[in-house]
């Protein structure tokens, strides 16, 4: 990834933040000379070796498992807030005119080598995981126990973990940084007015600034 240093971002703290955010990741991995891409929601473990791992699973007709041999190099992609900035709202263009359209955007790649997991303990885990964190916001959370136990059996048996040991995070925030303050307030403004809060909070305290 292109990473100019005034849009680079390394605090684990930040990544994890967007990685929790933003949860479905692109997995990308090496297929036969080729690549493929797989869309996942993942859990971090942040406390798992020195960088921590991805927890995920997918389902078994999904040849990815199969295709994907142990240990191999691959890399998941987590795209944050983002969103089409206007030169016009820029104080500044209306002076010199000379602004141009742009997108801001927040992106997370992680490096790391990637374990298939058939082992049920593992993968009630990892399907446990995800369901407190994505159900934690429900008036009356879903738990697997709700569920006839002979149906989540049968769902647990369809589906297979995946573990990736993280060994390299890379962190993007593109979020007007290299602009004038009076330019980043002003497309601030216009984001805020059309409902688009999550981005324009990001660009009025990007990383570093909070």
């Amino acid at each position: 990834m292109y990473v100019p240093a005034h849009f680079a971002v390394s605090d684990p703290a930040e990544l994890h933040r967007i990685i929790g955010e933003h949860p479905l990741g692109v997995l990308i991995t090496p297929v036969e000379g080729s690549v493929d891409a797989n869309h996942i929601p993942f859990a971090l473990d942040a406390s798992h070796g020195p960088h921590g791992r991805l927890l995920a699973h997918v389902a078994r007709a999904n040849p990815l498992w199969q295709q994907c041999r142990e240990g191999a190099q691959v890399l998941v992609v987590f795209r944050g807030d983002e969103h089409y900035i206007s030169p016009n709202w820029y104080p500044s263009k209306h002076e010199s005119h000379r602004q141009v359209p742009t997108w801001n955007y927040e992106a997370v790649h992680v490096h790391g080598r990637l374990a298939v997991r058939e082992d049920e303990r593992f993968i009630r885990g990892v399907v446990a995981r995800l369901t407190r964190t994505h159900e934690a916001g429900e008036p009356v959370p879903w738990k697997m126990g709700d569920s006839a136990a002979d149906y989540i059996d049968a769902m647990v048996r369809a589906i297979v973990g995946i573990e990736i040991a993280i060994e390299r995070l890379e962190g993007k925030c593109k979020l007007g940084q290299n602009r004038e303050a009076r330019d980043v307030k002003g497309a601030v403004d216009v984001l805020r007015q059309r409902g688009r809060d999550a981005i324009a909070q990001a660009m009025a305290h990007p990383p570093g600034s909070r």
